[in-house]
């Protein structure tokens, strides 16, 4: 009887913990779903949000408007506190991620110490979606503002 109910908070414990960030597992960009102003809009964009002891890796790769390859990877964490971007071709060289609720989250990406775009991330509720909307300046220096919608491939394994 003991070892039952080890197990059962053992499961219930660790569905809480995987349940509890939506947004972690691949995401796809839905190019026809997404909006780009101005153009042109990302070719495609890979989103993976991996739970590690110290926070979430993320990794993004995108092939942008005209076919260049951008590469984001960091660590986060959901305080507010900056942390470092590495990757080629993206505007930001570090980001800081404030969690709102267990669906939302923002991000303020900075270069050089300089605020360069906040972003809005919402998971639907039904884990299958997620949006994201960015404002401020691409990695040339343009200001654009994007809703990017994804759907998500995979989830991290329970």
């Amino acid at each position: 009887m003991r070892f039952i109910r080890c197990l059962w908070l053992a499961l219930a414990a660790g569905t809480a913990l995987w349940s509890a960030d939506p947004s972690l597992g691949t995401w796809k960009l839905n190019v026809r779903k997404s909006e780009f102003h101005p153009g042109p809009g990302f070719k495609s964009e890979t989103r993976t949000y991996e739970q590690q002891r110290d926070g979430v890796l993320v990794t993004i790769d995108t092939v942008d408007g005209r076919g260049r390859q951008v590469t984001s990877v960091y660590l986060t964490t959901t305080d507010g506190e900056q942390h470092k971007v590495s990757g080629t071709g993206g505007p930001a060289d570090s980001v800081a991620l404030k969690q709102i609720d267990d669906r939302h989250a923002e991000s303020a990406l900075l270069h050089g110490g300089r605020e360069i775009a906040k972003t809005m991330r919402a998971v639907a509720d039904d884990g299958k979606t997620m949006t994201i909307t960015y404002k401020g300046q691409d990695p040339e220096g343009n200001q654009v503002n994007y809703t990017l919608v994804f759907d998500k491939v995979n989830s991290p394994d329970r």
